[in-house]
């Protein structure tokens, strides 16, 4: 059960570096760094936001508009880091105490 809990800490790091490289390759795409007709391009930006708006979706629903500003990718961060520290703290200890 621990290396369950563990598993779901790496899953949880794993989707904070993917809303990171999402964020900056929007900003690569915003500042005509790289060109979206690039095929290659555009299927690591299709991937990433396949991956991330199941998440900021709902996000960007409770947050309001900051100006042309996406503050969501950073509100899912902090969630993000919450439940891992959550999950390190509280669940991994108690799941190893009952021997599970």
């Amino acid at each position: 059960m621990v290396s369950i809990l563990l598993l779901v800490n790496i899953v949880l790091t794993l989707l904070t570096w993917v809303i990171i490289a999402s964020a900056i390759l929007s900003w690569l795409v915003a500042f005509n760094v790289v060109n979206t007709r690039n095929p290659v391009v555009q299927t690591i930006g299709d991937v990433l936001a396949r991956i991330t708006e199941p998440l900021l979706a709902p996000i960007r629903r409770f947050v309001p508009n900051l100006g042309g500003l996406d503050v969501s990718p950073v509100v899912a961060i902090l969630l993000l880091w919450l439940l891992q520290d959550l999950n390190a703290r509280y669940l991994i200890p108690s799941v190893a105490r009952a021997g599970l």
